[in-house]
């Protein structure tokens, strides 16, 4: 955030990646025991988990748009365009870190 503050969106949008990446490998790690080595990886373990658990299917979407938006676009190639919802995607990366935790938490 302290990017974002600071007007770095491209910094603030890979921070906001690399955090949502690490709490969705968290979540494989805690339910199939392996943590991914690589994104590739990542995206197919969380297919795998969301067909058998609704939960997680909510974050498939979240996920795909960090990738491909905050990781991809903005990041790499620039395109951050519309800031507002750059933004708001950097923002809700915590929805998405605090929902992939709850998921990844034993059950009570």
């Amino acid at each position: 955030m302290e990017q974002l503050e600071a007007g770095d969106i491209r910094d603030a949008a890979e921070k906001a990646w690399c955090a949502a990446k690490r709490a969705t490998d968290a979540l494989i790690l805690a339910r199939a025991g392996v943590e991914p080595e690589r994104s590739p990886e990542t995206s197919r373990q969380l297919n795998e988990l969301a067909q058998r658990d609704p939960g997680v299917e909510t974050l498939l979407g979240r996920f795909y748009s960090r990738q491909a938006q905050l990781h991809g676009e903005c990041f790499y190639l620039g395109l951050c365009e519309p800031l507002d919802t750059t933004t708001r995607r950097i923002r809700e990366t915590a929805d998405y870190i605090a929902d992939a935790e709850a998921l990844a938490a034993p059950p009570a």
